[in-house]
């Protein structure tokens, strides 16, 4: 069994959904030496979140920020921790429905997903920065 673990930051960007499979696969080029196992990956932001969905067609991950800014409304009112701006708590409350981590087969070398999958990048805040990723990584 051998344990892999790296942190690392992805390049900050603009609020919405974007996929970062590729960018995450070029931090870690010690998968290559994984014939299978898993790995955890993790953010460790509260305003951001990550998760798998559709990889191909961008349409998706525009409705997915619609669907969630409409679902979770930036109205300062409705909340008591504002102190950053109205995207403030909007952001952790996203976070919290979509969540921190994803866990994803290792098989080859490389990340086991579906041929319509990716890993996102869920940005709630306007100007969330770059954001520490730890990828830990368990196989053989």
């Amino acid at each position: 069994m051998k344990i892999i673990q790296k942190e690392f930051a992805l390049q900050a960007k603009r609020r919405g959904f974007h996929l970062v499979t590729s960018e995450i696969l070029r931090q870690i080029p010690e998968l290559k030496e994984i014939k299978k196992g898993i790995a955890h990956v993790m953010i460790k932001h509260t305003s951001a979140s990550i998760t798998i969905n559709e990889n191909a067609d961008p349409s998706v991950r525009k409705d997915m920020e619609n669907y969630f800014n409409n679902y979770v409304p930036e109205e300062i009112d409705l909340y008591s921790h504002a102190s950053e701006g109205p995207d403030d708590m909007t952001a952790h409350i996203k976070s919290a429905l979509i969540g921190n981590s994803v866990s994803v087969p290792v098989t080859n070398g490389t990340f086991n997903l579906g041929t319509w999958q990716g890993i996102y990048l869920c940005e709630h805040r306007n100007d969330g920065g770059p954001r520490n990723i730890t990828v830990t990584i368990f196989g053989e």
